[in-house]
C-alpha cells in the first residue's frame, strides 16, 4: 500500500480497512452503577487504564477506600470505570505488585502505573513438566519465555523464537528456504550419534515427536529433511520453559538426556468474549552476498592462468574467454539466482473467553511465504486451535482440553541455486534469449534456470489433542489424568525430468525419474497421577506419583520411478518403465514408566527436591528394557534467612545445586533384532530377502549424569536480578553402531561403547528494571554462555574406525587438518608440514592439526522500552566461534570465486595468502588447492554479532470503548556484523542458501 488516507469515521476505520475486513458493529457501551451513600458529595465518574509500565494489566481490583460494594474489576485491556466522589482514593491491587492508594483529586480519567512486589518475577509459577514451581522455589534450571517475546518475531519455527534468548540454549538455522528447519542443542552434544541429540517435546503435556519426516532423496534442499516441528504455530504458544538440569529432566527419564522443551499452547480467560484479528505482510532476503570478481577481474584471472602454465592457445571449451561469450557482459549472479524477494503474509484471528468456571479459546491462522530463487513457488501452511478448560462449582472437579491441527503444503525447486549464484562466471549468458525461452547459447552451457523443471512438493498434516481431568479427592489430595494423541502424515515427490538437462545432450523423458516419500506417525499417551500437598511441622511436603503409558507407530514408503514416455506423467508412477521400493517399513515403539516426586519446603528457606522415573523401552532386548533414572536437587534461600531480613539492598537471594541421571534411546527400532529386507531381485519369480541387521541384546541405555551449581542474586527490589551457574554433564554407554569388516556382510553392530562426552560450562543471566514510571519504562535481558565439550575416553580409540574423527581430550565436532606453511615463492604453491616426513602429504599421516568448531561463548543482549502508547523491543545475538571458510584455497580454474584471489602469486619471490592461477594442467597447484581447502587455513573467525530481532509497536488511539489497534514495525536478522567474508556466519554450509533477513508490517485489532 503506498498510499495511506484516515477518513471521517475516526481512525478505528482506517485500521479495519488495513486490515483487509469489512465490518461493522455498534460500540460497546460499559454501564457502571454505584450505589449513592454519600449524600454530602456529588457523584463523579473515573475512568483509566492499569499497566505494569508497559503492558495493560486486566483482573486489577480498583476499589475506594473506606467504602465496600464499589469495587470494579479492570478489562482485558487494562481499562476501568468507577463511581465515586472527587475527593475519594482509589485502592488499586493485584498479586505480584504493591497495592497504590491513587488521590482522584477531581480528575475524570486517571491512569495508573503499578509497581512489582520485591519477588514478584520470583512468585511467577513455571511449568516443569508434571508439576509447576514458583520461581523463588525452584531447585533445578529452567529457562522461560513467554508469548510476549514469540509474538515480537516475524518467525514461523518455534525453535526460532528462542535464538539468542536462552542461556545454555543453542539455535542454529540450517537454511534459508521456507519450511526449513533448525539445530538446537541444550548444553552441548551428549552422544557420538549426532541424530541422538534431539531433546524431548511436550506440547500441553503430549510428547511430539522430532525426529524428521522427510526423506533425503525427495528433501527439497540440503541439509533441510521436513522436520515435524514447522507444524507448530509460535503464535498459538503462550510459554516456551526449557528444562536443562537433572533436577528439572529426570523425571522424564530416559527422554530427558538432552533436555526437555515444553510448549504451553495459548488458553482462554474468564471475561467477555474477546475477539483478535492480526494481519502482517512483508519480505524476506539473503542476509548477506559474498564479494565475488567482476568480469574485468575474472578474465584477467583466466588469462593469467594459461601464462602460468606455459599455454598459448585456449581450448574449443574454454567459452569464457576464447571469444564464443561476450567479454563485455557482466551478470552479479548471486542477485540473478538468490538475489529474490520472498513474500510473506500472515492473517490470525482467536476468539475467546468465559465464565468463571468455563473458559474458551479458537484461534486460526494462515501464512504464505515466497522464495528468493526465481520461479513461482509458494510455502503455504495453515491452522487452528481449541482450548477448553472448565472447573466444577466447588473446584474439585477440573477438565482441560486442547487441540490443534496444522497443514503445510511446500513448493520447491529441488535443486539449490546458491552454489551456480557463487560459481558462475560474471560473463556467462544471458538466462533467456530473444523469445524468452531458456537460453543455451548454442549448447555452451547449462543455463541454470533448468533446474526450475525440477519440483520438490510436500504436503503435511499434523493433529495434536490432549485432555486433562483431575479431581480433589480429600483436601490436597488430587488424581489426575492426562491422555494425549499425536497423528502425522506427509508426502513428499521430487522430480527430475529431461528437461533439466541441455538440449544438446538428446536427453528424452526416457530418462526422467521422480522420487517420492510417503510418511504417517500416530501415537498416544495415557499418564494417570496422584499428588499430595501437606504442611508438617514448619515446612510443606509435596508428593507426586504417575506413570506413562505410550506408543508410536511409523509407516514409511519410499519410491523411485524412472523412465516415462512423456514428462507430463511424471507423477504416475504406473506409466514408469522402473519402479523401485526403496523403502516399505512399518515400526512400533512401546515406552513405560513409573515416577515420583518428593518435595519439602521447610520455612520457605530450605528446600529439598527428590525425583525418580524408572523407564521401559521396546528399543531394548529382553533383560535390559528397563533402566532407573533419578536426581536430587536442594534450594537454600538465605535472603529469608534472619540475618538479612531488614537488609535493605539484597531482595533475593539462593543457593541451588542438583545432581543425578538421565538416559537415551534415541536409536531406533529394531536396533537388537535379526532384520531381514526386500533384494529387489527376482530369482524364478519370486523376490528374495537378505540379511539387514545382525542380533546383539547385550546393549542398554546411554546414561548421562548431570551435576549443577547456581547463585541467584535479587538486588534493589529486584530492579537488578541475576543467576550464575556452572554444570557438568558426562554422556557414557554411548549407543552407537561398531563398525565390522565388510567381510561380514555387515557394516556395523549395534552395540554400547564404552566412550565418555563431558559438557561443561558456566550461563550468566542478568535483567535489570532500568526505568519504570508512568509514561516511560525501560528493561534490560542478557544472557551469557560459556561451553565446552570434551571426549573424556575412548578406549582403542587409535585403533578403531573412528581414529580418524575423534581426539581424546577434544570436542566432538572438531576438523583434522593438514598445518599450512604458506606458499613457495619460486613455484607459487601452497606448502603444508610433512609430520611424519616421509617425503610426501599424506592422508592420515599429515593430517592430525585440530580445531575446534565449538563457539567459546553464545548469548543475547535484549532490550524492552515503553514510551506511552510506544513500545520497542530489540535483541542483539552474539556467537563466538571459527568455522570453515569456502573459495580461499582459489586455483583459478573455471569458476568465479571470491574476489580475495583476484591479487595473488604471479612470479618467482611473491608471497601472499593465494597461490598460482591455473587452469587445471598445474597438477601440483590443483592438489595444493585440495589439501589448501582441508588445512587449518581454511578455518577462520565466524564471530559474529547480529540484530537477531526488533519489533517496534504503536497502540493507536481509538474512539470506540473496549477496542485496542496495534501497528507493528517486525524485523529478523536485520543487520550482522561480522569479519567472516562467505557469506552468512551463522550457515556456513557452502553452496545452500543462507538464513534470511525479514520485515514485516502489521495490524491487530482487538475488540
Amino acid at each position: 500500500m503506498n498510499n495511506f488516507s484516515f477518513f471521517k469515521g475516526g481512525r478505528a476505520l482506517y485500521c479495519l480497512i488495513f486490515l483487509g475486513f469489512i465490518m461493522s458493529f455498534p460500540p460497546l457501551l460499559a454501564k457502571n452503577h454505584a450505589r449513592q451513600s454519600n449524600f454530602f458529595f456529588q457523584l463523579h465518574k473515573v475512568q483509566g487504564t492499569v499497566t505494569d509500565g508497559i503492558d495493560p494489566l486486566p483482573g486489577v481490583t480498583i476499589a475506594v477506600k473506606n467504602k465496600k460494594n464499589n469495587a470494579v474489576i479492570s478489562d482485558y485491556s487494562g481499562q476501568f470505570s468507577v463511581i465515586c466522589s472527587p475527593y475519594d482514593t482509589l485502592a488499586v491491587s493485584y498479586i505480584g505488585f504493591k497495592t497504590k492508594l491513587v488521590p482522584i483529586q477531581g480528575r475524570s480519567v486517571v491512569d495508573i502505573v503499578l509497581d512489582y512486589t520485591t519477588t514478584t518475577l520470583q512468585e511467577v509459577r513455571v511449568n516443569a513438566g508434571y508439576y509447576t514451581v514458583k520461581e523463588s522455589e525452584r531447585t533445578g534450571s529452567i529457562a522461560r519465555i513467554t508469548s510476549k517475546d514469540i509474538e515480537t518475531q516475524p518467525v514461523t519455527n518455534v525453535l526460532a523464537t528462542m535464538q539468542g534468548r536462552m542461556a545454555g540454549v543453542s539455535v542454529t538455522q540450517t537454511t534459508g528456504v521456507p519450511g526449513g528447519g533448525f539445530e538446537i542443542k541444550i548444553r552441548g552434544q551428549n552422544s557420538l550419534r549426532p541424530d541422538a541429540n534431539q531433546p524431548l517435546y511436550i506440547i500441553d503435556g503430549v510428547p511430539y515427536a522430532s525426529d524428521p519426516i522427510g526423506y533425503n532423496q525427495t528433501s527439497s534442499t540440503y541439509p533441510s529433511v521436513t522436520s515435524p516441528l514447522n507444524s507448530i504455530n509460535p503464535d498459538s504458544i503462550e510459554s516456551l520453559e526449557i528444562l536443562k538440569d537433572a533436577d528439572a529432566t529426570s523425571i522424564y527419564g530416559s527422554r530427558g538426556a538432552n533436555g526437555v522443551v515444553l510448549i504451553t499452547t495459548k488458553k482462554g480467560k474468564s471475561g467477555k468474549t474477546t475477539f483478535n484479528l492480526t494481519a502482517s505482510t512483508g519480505a524476506g532476503t539473503v542476509t548477506k552476498f559474498m564479494k565475488l570478481m567482476n568480469t574485468e577481474q575474472y578474465l584477467a584471472m583466466r588469462k593469467q592462468a594459461f601464462v602460468n602454465d606455459g599455454l598459448q592457445d585456449y581450448n574449443s571449451w574454454d567459452y569464457d574467454i576464447n571469444g564464443t561469450w561476450d567479454q563485455n557482459r557482466y551478470t552479479d549472479w548471486q542477485k540473478e539466482l538468490i538475489g529474490g524477494t520472498s513474500q510473506i503474509n500472515d492473517l490470525q484471528g482467536t476468539v475467546s473467553g468465559g465464565s468463571e468456571s468455563t473458559q474458551f479459546l479458537l484461534s486460526g491462522s494462515y501464512h504464505t511465504e515466497t522464495t528468493v530463487f526465481p520461479g513461482d513457488f509458494l510455502y503455504k501452511k495453515g491452522g487452528s486451535q481449541l482450548s477448553i478448560n472448565h472447573h466444577s462449582l466447588d473446584n474439585k472437579f477440573k477438565f482441560n482440553f486442547s487441540a490443534g491441527y496444522n497443514l503445510q503444503d511446500n513448493d520447491q525447486p529441488a535443486f539449490d541455486f546458491t552454489y551456480d549464484a557463487r560459481s558462475l562466471p560474471p560473463n556467462a549468458p544471458a538466462l533467456y534469449d530473444a523469445n524468452g525461452n531458456l537460453n543455451w547459447e548454442n549448447g555452451t552451457w547449462d543455463n541454470p534456470l533448468r533446474n526450475l523443471n525440477a519440483k520438490f512438493e510436500s504436503k503435511t498434516k499434523d493433529l495434536v489433542v490432549n485432555a486433562v481431568l483431575s479431581y480433589e479427592i480429600i483436601p490436597n489430595l488430587i488424581l489426575k489424568g492426562n491422555f494425549g494423541y499425536t497423528d502425522l502424515s506427509t508426502k513428499e515427490s521430487r522430480t527430475a525430468p529431461s528437461t533439466v538437462f541441455n538440449p544438446a545432450y538428446n536427453i528424452s523423458s526416457a530418462n526422467s525419474s521422480i522420487f517420492l516419500n510417503d510418511t504417517d506417525r500416530s501415537s498416544w499417551i495415557i499418564e494417570p497421577q496422584i499428588s499430595w500437598n501437606k504442611n508438617i511441622g514448619d515446612g510443606k511436603l509435596d508428593v507426586l506419583l504417575g506413570s506413562t503409558f505410550q506408543s508410536q507407530t511409523t509407516s514409511r514408503l519410499y519410491q523411485s520411478g524412472k523412465g516415462f514416455s512423456s514428462n507430463s506423467l511424471i507423477y504416475n508412477l504406473g506409466a514408469a518403465n522402473i519402479v523401485t521400493v526403496l523403502l516399505n517399513d512399518e515400526t512400533q515403539y512401546k515406552y513405560q514408566a513409573f515416577f515420583g516426586r518428593v518435595n519439602y519446603n521447610w520455612k520457605q528457606k530450605y528446600i529439598l527436591n527428590v525425583t525418580a522415573r524408572r523407564d521401559g523401552s521396546s528399543r531394548f532386548g529382553s533383560g535390559n528394557q528397563f533402566a532407573n533414572f533419578g536426581a536430587i536437587g536442594a534450594a537454600w534461600l538465605f535472603s529469608n534467612a534472619s540475618f538479612l531480613k531488614n537488609n535493605s539492598w539484597l531482595s533475593f537471594g539462593k543457593i541451588r545445586a542438583s545432581y543425578g541421571t538421565t538416559g537415551n534411546d534415541q536409536i531406533g527400532d529394531y536396533q537388537f533384532l535379526n532384520t531381514y529386507s526386500i533384494t529387489g531381485v527376482s530369482y524364478n519369480g519370486i523376490i528374495g530377502l537378505q540379511p539387514s541387521r545382525l542380533y546383539n541384546a547385550d546393549f542398554g541405555w546411554e546414561t548421562n549424569k548431570k551435576l549443577e551449581a547456581a547463585i541467584e542474586l535479587g538486588f534493589l527490589q529486584d530492579r537488578i536480578f541475576t543467576t550464575l551457574a556452572w554444570y557438568q554433564n558426562r554422556s557414557s554407554n554411548q549407543l552407537v553402531g561398531i563398525p565390522l569388516p565388510g567381510t561380514t556382510g555387515f557394516t556395523s553392530l549395534q552395540s554400547n561403547l564404552d566412550a565418555t562426552v563431558q559438557n561443561t560450562g558456566l550461563e550468566l543471566t542478568l535483567r535489570t528494571l532500568n526505568f519504570s514510571t508512568k509514561n516511560f519504562s525501560w528493561t534490560t535481558n542478557f544472557n551469557l554462555t560459556f561451553s565446552k565439550n570434551k571426549l573424556l575416553d575412548f578406549p582403542g580409540l587409535e585403533s578403531s574406525t573412528y581414529s580418524q574423527k575423534y581426539r581424546i581430550g577434544q570436542p566432538l565436532n572438531i576438523a583434522l587438518l593438514y598445518k599450512y606453511k604458506g606458499i613457495n615463492s619460486s613455484t607459487g604453491v601452497y606448502e603444508f608440514e610433512d609430520l611424519n616426513n616421509d617425503g610426501r602429504i599424506s592422508f592420515p599421516e599429515d593430517r592430525q592439526l585440530t580445531a575446534d568448531l565449538n563457539p567459546k561463548y553464545y548469548g543475547g543482549l535484549q532490550n524492552q522500552l515503553g514510551f506511552k502508547n510506544w513500545k520497542l523491543d530489540f535483541l542483539f545475538q552474539f556467537v563466538n566461534q571459527k568455522n570453515r571458510t569456502y573459495g580461499m584455497g582459489f586455483s583459478g580454474q573455471m569458476s568465479n570465486e571470491n574476489s580475495r584471489a583476484v591479487n595473488s602469486w604471479q612470479q618467482t619471490g611473491d608471497t601472499g595468502p593465494y597461490q598460482t592461477y591455473t587452469t587445471g594442467e598445474n597438477s601440483a597447484a590443483v592438489t595444493a588447492y585440495n589439501l589448501h581447502s582441508e588445512s587449518d587455513a581454511s578455518v577462520v573467525d565466524a564471530s559474529y554479532v547480529r540484530l537477531k530481532n526488533i519489533a517496534l509497536s504503536y497502540d493507536l488511539p481509538l474512539s470506540l470503548k473496549e477496542t485496542n489497534c496495534k501497528l507493528m514495525l517486525q524485523a529478523q536478522n536485520l543487520l550482522t556484523f561480522t569479519n567472516y567474508k562467505d557469506g552468512d556466519p551463522e550457515f556456513t554450509i557452502s553452496g545452500y542458501l543462507p538464513p534470511l533477513k525479514v520485515i514485516t508490517v502489521g495490524v491487530q485489532l482487538t475488540f
